[in-house]
């Protein structure tokens, strides 16, 4: 690239969304590439969970902010690198002004509220999202948001039924290929501040790490897209949370009643010690299960319960439990429709871990 090519590279300023799986690997690599400023959202601290995969933090990172060990990490790496912090979560009310300085903004996020809205944002701004996702064995990878190209909506018009898809905690990531799909996203950025090769614009890159193979896809901006399309409709930011369907109802008697579905831990433990007739459910998965449980479940993934319900005594108080109570929640509405008395365990394995038996191992 030459001494040009390292001045625009020095010159260059590039925001990474997200200090975790996938941003750990681009910050690194970005730092070791020279970038001149990288910019950093999250508001995570580092968990024992987070180290099979996020490589900016180590076991004695455990408890600090994520922004903070990567910002040490970086520095250590390149201290002529400048590393701006943003301790925040992104927001339809600060993702423009967040965005507006930098060149090149590249999405590790993994939810879906926040890639539409990186998106969004993006093509309001005319500014590329170098994009990656990961999931249990594949990964994605893309460039969105160039007039050139088409965007994430283009892909994906409309959001997943809200706990649908799990998440990364939920569903599990093999620990090394955040990093595969990182590097590429880092490669993508380095592309586009230097204007060479070929960007990943107009074409989805799916990486399949059991059989260690790429596919490619063709990707076509779509006229009728409502941010990037002929005639927009999104000119602006909108509640994303709502749009994907994942906001908290406002108060009222609907959500009384919701509550009246729910079952503590605390008041859990309190009646099995009782001998109280029910059945705790547990819908995750056998590989959660082996990790932790609570005594006496009975476990039937959320996946395989529209076959095996009846297996399950009508006659008897159900209570539906997963790692949060997420997927829980989905099953016990599931359950509800076929006439079962269910009530959904409120924050699931983890809170009863943290209130009622702290020698099981979290994950």
């Amino acid at each position: 690239m030459g001494v040009d090519g390292q001045r625009k590279i020095k010159a260059s300023k590039v925001l990474c969304i997200g200090a975790g799986g996938l941003g750990s690997p681009v910050a690194l690599y970005l730092a070791a590439a020279g970038v001149g400023t990288i910019g950093m959202v999250d508001f995570d601290v580092v968990d024992y969970s987070n180290l099979q995969r996020q490589i900016l933090h180590g076991t004695s990172d455990v408890g600090r902010s994520k922004l903070e060990s990567a910002r040490d990490k970086l520095a250590a790496l390149n201290p002529e690198v400048r590393v701006e912090l943003h301790d925040t979560a992104l927001s339809s009310a600060n993702a423009l002004d967040l965005f507006r300085p930098y060149d090149v903004i590249v999405d590790g996020t993994d939810n879906f509220p926040t890639r539409y809205l990186v998106n969004d944002a993006c093509v309001l701004l005319r500014k590329p999202n170098a994009y990656g996702s990961i999931f249990r064995f594949e990964g994605q990878a893309s460039v969105f948001a160039l007039e050139s190209g088409p965007c994430y909506r283009c892909l994906y018009p409309e959001p997943p039924p809200p706990g649908l898809v799990p998440s990364c905690a939920e569903g599990g990531v093999l620990g090394v290929l955040p990093g595969i799909i990182g590097m590429i996203q880092a490669t993508e950025a380095l592309k586009l501040i230097l204007g060479v090769g070929e960007p990943l614009i107009g074409r989805f890159l799916i990486f399949d790490a059991l059989r260690m193979k790429f596919r490619e896809l063709k990707l076509r901006k779509d006229p009728d897209c409502p941010v990037c399309g002929t005639h927009p409709t999104v000119t602006e930011l909108i509640d994303y949370e709502q749009f994907c369907g994942v906001a908290p109802a406002p108060f009222d008697s609907t959500q009384a009643a919701d509550e009246a579905r729910e079952i503590t831990t605390v008041e859990l433990k309190a009646r099995l010690d009782r001998g109280d007739r029910l059945v705790v459910l547990d819908v995750r998965e056998p590989q959660e299960y082996q990790i932790n449980r609570i005594d006496g479940s009975v476990l039937i993934p959320l996946g395989e319960l529209g076959q095996r319900y009846g297996e399950l005594d009508p006659s008897v108080e159900i209570v539906a439990q997963c790692k949060t109570g997420n997927r829980s929640g989905k099953a016990a509405d599931f359950l509800r429709q076929k006439g079962y008395r269910v009530k959904n365990l409120k924050g699931g394995i983890l809170d009863w871990i943290d209130k009622v038996d702290p020698s099981q191992p979290k994950y």
